[in-house]
């Protein structure tokens, strides 16, 4: 693998040329010579589910295409380097394995280091990350307009413009690759650096450590927090901690036990071996704060009103949105989902009871109406095929 692009470097306003179809000629003139200079990013405020905006940069379609084209180019030549144990915003790795991974880490190991980098795409170090991009690319093109996009002004809502001297924005097609490679030296290999022992997984600005001990522990999260500092970042104080992983063979008693990882809570939980003998195990499910959101989008639906649509009709606008849910939250733990699909039921019952009079006074007939519909039409919902039904 060579170490860098070096005199074969592709030329990046080609690839973006034939990118952007339909987009103004004069874009690809100026990049090729050098001279485009990216105009200021949209700052979008999004709602966090924990509460609170984050803003989200968003790029011109122009800035996208090139933004594509550069990281079709990084791809190939960052990946090879990149640790087994990050997952996010990576070809061939998902979220799921990152839990996978960490459910079976937690079985051995008693104890888990959390933490949460606050504000990692508004705070990332942009000398750090241009050495970082240097050090692997020699390719002009590439770190001409990467230092750019880092450098090019937010413009707010109410058309403010404010000057960035760190961050990548967070909605750029480029800045995850460049966030990667951020903490690929700033966390992945100076943990195996100097802490080679401790097992870690990095999912974007979310991490897990896996300790022996609560002291190993302790410090492995001092020794974290103080590398973060150094690298001009810190972690979230609330989002970060020590948690030890109780089940049948660990009788300990501490005051944290549980943690939330990529929308799931890992705490100990009712689990059957193969004996039929019920004890508790260490596992992930889907966590409060995820089914709280859901549960609140499934809310603002309004279905119960929609006695103007079929059951077919209500099939084909939600559908794909439960299924989603279930692929995501369904793979650990799924009957922790049960409280989702019971919640979806009692709606497509008050849909029955508005737009059918015979059920409005009705509400048990309602619910046999539906529980006959659904096992009799399982492919309509998820979770009729699940076999939840409404009875």
């Amino acid at each position: 693998m060579p170490a860098s692009f070096g005199a074969n470097c592709p030329d990046v306003a080609g690839i973006s040329g034939r990118l952007q179809t339909g987009i103004d000629g004069r874009f690809d003139r100026n990049t090729h010579s050098g001279s485009y200079l990216p105009p200021p990013v949209k700052a979008v405020p999004i709602p966090k589910k924990s509460g609170g905006e984050r803003i989200l940069g968003v790029p011109t379609v122009a800035d996208r295409v090139a933004q594509t084209a550069v990281k079709m180019m990084l791809e190939p030549l960052l990946e090879p380097i990149f640790d087994e144990n990050s997952f996010g915003y990576r070809p061939r790795k998902s979220a799921h394995d990152a839990i996978a991974i960490t459910r079976q880490r937690c079985w051995k190991y008693d104890w888990v280091v959390e933490f949460d980098i606050k504000g990692l795409f508004d705070n990332i170090d942009h000398t750090l990350l241009m050495k970082a991009l240097r050090h692997h690319c020699d390719c002009k093109w590439i770190l001409l307009y990467v230092e750019r996009w880092l450098k090019a002004p937010l413009q707010s809502e109410k058309d403010n413009i404010i000057v960035r001297d760190k961050g990548t924005p967070q909605g750029g097609v480029v800045s995850p690759i460049l966030a990667n490679l951020f903490l690929h030296y700033a966390f992945d290999a100076w943990v195996k650096r100097e802490m080679p022992n401790i097992l870690f997984c990095r999912y974007a600005d979310d991490g897990i450590l896996h300790c022996r001990s609560k002291q190993q522990a302790e410090y492995v999260l001092e020794r974290i927090a103080k590398r973060f500092q150094e690298c001009s970042l810190a972690i979230h104080p609330a989002k970060s901690g020590i948690i030890y992983c109780k089940d049948k063979n660990r009788s300990g008693n501490y005051e944290r036990i549980s943690f939330d990882f990529l929308g799931f809570t890992f705490r100990p939980r009712r689990c059957v071996n193969g004996k039929g003998v019920v004890h508790p195990n260490f596992l992930p499910a889907i966590s409060q704060t995820s089914r709280k959101a859901i549960n609140q989008e499934i809310r603002g639906w309004h279905i119960q009103l929609k006695n103007d649509k079929s059951l077919l009709d209500l099939s084909r606008m939600f559908g794909s949105v439960l299924q989603g849910w279930s692929n995501y939250y369904g793979r650990f733990y799924p009957s922790a989902m049960q409280g989702i699909w019971r919640h979806i039921n009692r709606y497509l019952v008050q849909w029955a009871r508005r737009k059918y009079k015979r059920f409005a006074g009705h509400k048990r007939r309602a619910y046999q109406y539906l529980d006959k519909l659904a096992r009799l039409n399982k492919r309509l919902f998820v979770h009729w095929k699940l076999e939840v039904f409404p009875g």
